[in-house]
């Protein structure tokens, strides 16, 4: 969408949230006064997450993310966007080509009808994305940083794929040749932001609106490791195709959350990426070119003689008591990374907020250290041997950033303090390597 679209207000953010929009006020002629809804909605989730944390601490007495967890989500959510800095994204990309070159009719932009008919359109496209990315092994190698946690909570909602809008435009296509570019940039804004709130386990049930609607309890299902949790419940705001199709479950026994082979890891570009190494690495232990092909292109769980989507008889079997994986690293850690992550977090924002007066070069910059941040971090959280030379190093690159001035902070008051502060941490982690390097020198004597 352009810069040029209204902002929104956060009543509206939250009622875009909850589908609450009505046709007229959400309804545009041309895709340039569209407003950035999901962009915009960073102070509802901010709000939202803030309200399950309490609300978790006084339901059930123990807090329903971990800071390790937590960010690690988020991080993730953050780099799935970084690519709208250097273009506008493949799905809207993709239908306006279409729409240009091949539409068959034209549907009122403005007309009730259309706005009801994109809704479905666009959800029903969502089902077959989603199912997709679950039966295909290279679609599965982006949608699994999704399913990646072992929690479940809004902050889960947010650990999004960097290379799944690379190919989900496709299931969007057929709704180009009838209706405008300006109805299905707000309805694909407005299905992804219904998916927030039901990543929640503090919503138990919604009576008959579970019928129709993919809810909390529906959603929990599809994240579950659990036999009969895995491959279900694929809705994006209906559940209602996953009961005409055939993938719909119940949720019954507790569910276990993440991957079926858990990664015990924080660290976000293998988060991102690792599931395509694997597949490289199963595709290279077949013969034949049909098996190697195979591995990419049939189910997750396919060998060689099994059906397509093949089995889940090598799964570990799930108990119910699993714990998930937990660091367990210290307090002032914790505190360390806790405030490194809302300094880049700040520097994020305002390379969105100025990116049309920012040089390619200069965006090009910012996202390698936004990257490195976000890498340096995961390593300080997973406690790696060469977590102590990557951060020094990325105190560095942030200490000369804020001396040539590429990042303004927001706060001008807090530009002395904050200077001391990385400069204490780039401090720290040099001592730090530096006592690394004489124990490793004292083993080697």
């Amino acid at each position: 969408m352009a810069e040029s679209a209204e902002p929104i207000s956060v009543w509206t953010g939250v009622r875009a949230m909850f589908l609450m929009l009505t046709p007229n006020e959400s309804s545009f002629q041309t895709v340039e006064e569209v407003p950035q809804y999901v962009q915009q909605a960073s102070p509802v989730f901010i709000g939202l997450m803030l309200l399950e944390m309490v609300v978790g601490v006084l339901k059930t007495g123990a807090p329903v993310v971990t800071v390790s967890d937590g960010l690690t989500s988020i991080s993730a959510g953050m780099i799935s966007r970084l690519p709208h800095l250097l273009m506008r994204g493949c799905e809207l990309s993709a239908y306006m080509y279409v729409w240009d070159r091949y539409r068959l009719v034209e549907l009122p932009w403005d007309s009730a009808w259309t706005w009801w008919f994109t809704l479905l359109g666009v959800d029903l496209g969502y089902y077959w994305v989603h199912r997709f990315a679950h039966e295909v092994a290279i679609l599965w190698a982006a949608h699994q940083v999704h399913h990646s946690s072992e929690y479940y909570n809004l902050t889960t909602a947010l650990r999004q794929s960097l290379t799944q809008q690379f190919a989900s435009w496709i299931f969007y296509l057929p709704l180009a040749l009838a209706v405008p570019p300006s109805v299905f940039a707000v309805h694909i804004q407005l299905n992804l932001l219904y998916q927030f709130w039901i990543h929640t386990e503090l919503i138990k049930d919604l009576g008959p609106l579970e019928w129709v609607f993919n809810t909390p309890k529906h959603h929990r299902v599809h994240h579950g490791r659990n036999l009969y949790c895995i491959d279900k419940n694929y809705g994006g705001i209906l559940i209602i195709w996953d009961r005409l199709f055939g993938t719909f479950a119940q949720e019954t026994d507790k569910v276990i959350y993440g991957l079926v082979f858990p990664i015990d890891t924080f660290e976000i570009l293998y988060v991102q990426l690792h599931y395509y190494l694997c597949l490289w690495q199963r595709s290279n232990t077949y013969e034949t070119i049909g098996d190697k092909l195979s591995t990419f292109v049939k189910g997750p769980s396919w060998k060689p003689g099994k059906s397509r989507l093949g089995d889940h008889d090598d799964n570990p079997k799930v108990t119910g008591k699993e714990v998930p994986h937990d660091p367990g690293w210290s307090r002032p850690l914790q505190v360390y990374v806790l405030v490194h992550f809302l300094l880049v977090l700040l520097t994020y924002h305002d390379v969105f907020q100025n990116k049309m007066i920012l040089s390619q070069f200069t965006i090009l910059g910012m996202i390698g250290y936004i990257l490195l941040t976000l890498t340096s971090l995961g390593f300080i959280m997973d406690q790696r041997p060469t977590a102590a030379v990557l951060e020094m190093l990325r105190c560095v690159a942030m200490v000369t950033i804020l001396q040539y001035g590429y990042l303004k902070s927001p706060f001008p008051q807090l530009a002395v303090p904050i200077e001391a502060f990385v400069s204490l941490s780039l401090l720290y982690w040099a001592l730090q390597s530096f006592s690394q390097l004489l124990s490793i020198k004292k083993k080697a004597d």
